[in-house]
């Protein structure tokens, strides 16, 4: 069971990399609109096509990291927080202190 210091830390932890995710999404230009947008004019369209694949790719990771990270904010919230999704028990402290956002406990992230 993880204390309630420890739970506040890792509350502000996930915070933080959801605050740092949102900015670098909005950086690349995945905002609210939710496009991302390329200099159509750029002389050498090929980069910009390979440009925009590297892109896609890593808005994509940061999406995925986001989805995981509220997850874990709202099993904060709801008191679910530290309990492996697949056999219940409770994930090492060290673990989370690493992945924050982490949903199995060592043994069943091992099992994929």
């Amino acid at each position: 069971m993880l204390n309630d210091t420890v739970l506040a830390d890792l509350r502000k932890s996930l915070e933080e990399e959801h605050n740092n995710l949102l900015a670098r999404l909005g950086e690349l230009g995945d905002g609210d609109a939710g496009s991302i947008t390329f200099d159509q004019n750029f002389a050498d369209t090929s980069q910009v096509t390979a440009e925009r694949g590297e892109v896609d790719v890593l808005v994509g990771t940061l999406k995925e990291t986001l989805v995981q990270v509220e997850d874990a904010l709202r099993k904060l919230d709801q008191g679910t927080y530290g309990n492996c999704e697949r056999c219940g028990e409770p994930i090492a402290p060290a673990r989370l202190e690493a992945r924050p956002e982490a949903r199995r406990c060592m043994n069943c992230a091992s099992l994929r």
